[in-house]
This record gives structure tokens, C-alpha cells and sequence, in this order.
């Protein structure tokens, strides 16, 4: 049985908080007789922490949202007491069993449902970026679902029981951390593909126009607009609302495809001039390659091996899915 977490007080809680996923700042009457916990957890490199505290309100202002830049969601399941939770606009009640999800780039409120009682979540933190590449929508922050289904209580488990896979391969946590993100897509894809998500399937449309034409080295954000069939002002609107432009989508797939080359060739044992990966992965130009390649990986190419970054591996599998 995994032991309570210790009682942090108050201004070491909001820290936790803080250096784990942004700032969600506790609001009490007397700070000495607040009582909050954190318990973090690995979860196939993720972010995940068990997460409680006596607060009755805890809020995201939009001064904490501007200062922080933080741009992800937060998975949360409810594991005791009630809570409200006003986001997105929207008023969410949910108790135990119970999944929500968070934007955490927008302002949220949360209220203990019971005065005096404390409450306990499990947090997974999910990068927007590679959430949103993975499942092509971005999933709208507030949504809820009752008991969690049968796909959020799968989704609790993988997360509860990450600290029994130490020592697991790095190609195998990949693998589960593509999992966890087609989860939690099927908990948040929207039941409802009519008007109101026409974006979103405009996206997705896109998105497979890049994944299909990545490798052509012409192609570039008015190449992408014709062949979408929409206008190049439109299709940068898509891409802002999601966090990203088209420019870096394009070569985030071109980088992830020459990483998935290096990585084939060396664990082939086989020769191929970085340059020729370059061009093979749509770039013109071998030093521009070499820089942004740096710049994404943290190394040259020529340092770039088999089985030595995940996040390479999770990016190369959703450039091939």
C-alpha cells in the first residue's frame, strides 16, 4: 500500500505546484492551519503527482497564465472529496471517480465541495504541442466525464502503476506514452463534430496535407493553403490558436523524419551522408538543417544515436502513424 504523502504547509505547497506545472495559489483565511500535499510521480516521462490540500478555493488567475507562459493540459482525476471548477466559462461539479480536463493556458477556479473537507487528485501533465500533433484536434479544456469510464480508469492505472516499471526499456515507455495520449484523446474527442468544430477537422485536413507532403521541399504555408483548398491568412489563424505556425509544423515533421533516418542507420550499422538525410527529409540546405537540427535535439546530427532520446522516438512514431 503506497504511504499518504507528508503535509507540506502553505508556502511550500504553492511551490510544488509552481515548479511542477504553473501557478495555482491556495486561498485561505490562516496559512498556518493549511495542510496540502504533493506526491510526485514518474509516469513514462511525463509529469504526474497525486495532489491534495484542506484549501476551499484554489484558483489560475490570468496574471499567474501571462507570468507563467505555461502551455499545457492537466489531466485530473478525483480521488476524494467534491469539487467545482469553473473554466472555459463553464461550471463543472465532479466527485470521486470522476476525470476533467484543464487548460492550463486559460484562467480556472476550484471549489472544495464540502466546507472543512479535504480533497485528493491524481495531476497528469500533458505538453499541448505533442498532444495536439498526436491527435490532430485540440481538445477543449473543462470537458468532464462521470466515473471516468472504463477508458479513464485504464488511464489512472497506467499512471498509478508507472513506479512499477522501473527499469522498463525506453523503446517500450515510448510506446506507453503514445498510449496515454490516444487515452486521453478518446476521453476528450469531441462527441459532437458538427459547426462549432469545424476548425478542428480543418486541422486535421492540414495536418495530413503536411504529413503527406513534408519530404517536398517546396512545400511551405501558401503550398500547404492550395492544397488544403483554404487562404494562407486562414490557415495561419489555424496554427495560432493552436500555439505553433505552419512554417514550424513543417519542420517538426522534416526533423522528426531525419532523426527516424539516423536512427535507422545506426542501428542498421549502415553509411549515409548527413547531407543526403537532409535532403531525403526536405531541406535545401545542409547548414540550415545542421542548425535547426541542433536547436531541436540539443545536439548535431552526426551525434544523433539509436535509443539515446525518447522524445525522439514518440516524435519519429507519430511522424510515421
Amino acid at each position: 500500500m503506497i504511504p499518504a504523502p507528508p503535509h507540506l504547509d502553505f508556502e511550500t505547497w504553492k511551490d510544488q505546484i509552481r515548479k511542477m506545472g504553473g501557478r495555482f495559489d491556495p486561498q485561505v483565511i490562516d496559512p498556518k492551519a493549511f495542510a496540502g500535499w504533493v506526491r510526485p510521480i514518474s509516469a513514462y516521462g511525463l509529469i504526474a503527482a497525486e495532489v491534495g490540500s484542506n484549501a476551499r478555493v484554489v484558483e489560475r488567475t490570468q496574471r499567474p497564465v501571462r507570468l507563467d507562459g505555461a502551455d499545457h493540459y492537466v489531466v485530473l482525476f478525483q480521488l476524494a472529496g467534491r469539487s467545482v471548477m469553473t473554466h472555459n466559462e463553464e461550471a463543472v461539479c465532479f466527485g470521486v471517480g470522476d476525470v476533467v480536463l484543464v487548460d492550463v493556458g486559460r484562467p480556472a477556479t476550484f471549489f472544495a465541495g464540502n466546507a472543512g473537507e479535504p480533497w485528493n487528485t491524481m495531476a497528469l501533465l500533458l505538453p499541448r504541442q505533442a498532444l495536439v500533433s498526436h491527435l490532430g484536434f485540440e481538445p477543449q479544456g473543462g470537458l468532464h466525464r462521470r466515473n471516468g469510464t472504463v477508458i479513464g480508469r485504464l488511464l489512472l492505472d497506467l499512471i498509478r502503476n508507472a513506479g512499477e516499471g522501473e527499469g522498463t526499456p525506453s523503446r517500450t515507455e515510448c510506446y506507453v506514452r503514445l498510449a496515454v495520449h490516444d487515452l486521453v484523446g478518446a476521453l476528450f474527442a469531441p462527441s459532437d463534430p458538427a459547426p462549432g468544430r469545424h476548425s478542428d477537422k480543418l486541422f486535421v485536413r492540414v495536418r495530413g496535407v503536411i504529413k503527406d507532403g513534408f519530404v517536398d521541399p517546396d512545400l511551405d504555408p501558401s503550398e500547404v493553403a492550395t492544397r488544403a483548398g483554404i487562404s494562407l491568412r486562414y490557415l495561419q489563424k489555424l496554427f495560432t490558436e493552436r500555439g505553433s505556425t505552419c512554417s514550424e509544423f513543417i519542420y517538426s515533421f522534416r526533423l522528426d523524419y531525419a532523426a527516424h533516418l539516423l536512427q535507422r542507420q545506426s542501428a542498421l550499422g549502415a553509411s549515409q551522408a548527413l547531407s543526403e538525410i537532409a535532403y531525403a527529409s526536405g531541406f535545401r540546405d545542409y547548414s540550415h538543417f545542421a542548425r535547426r537540427f541542433r536547436k531541436r535535439f540539443g545536439r548535431a546530427p552526426g551525434a544523433h544515436f539509436a535509443g539515446e532520446s525518447c522524445d525522439r522516438e514518440v516524435a519519429s512514431a507519430n511522424s510515421r502513424s
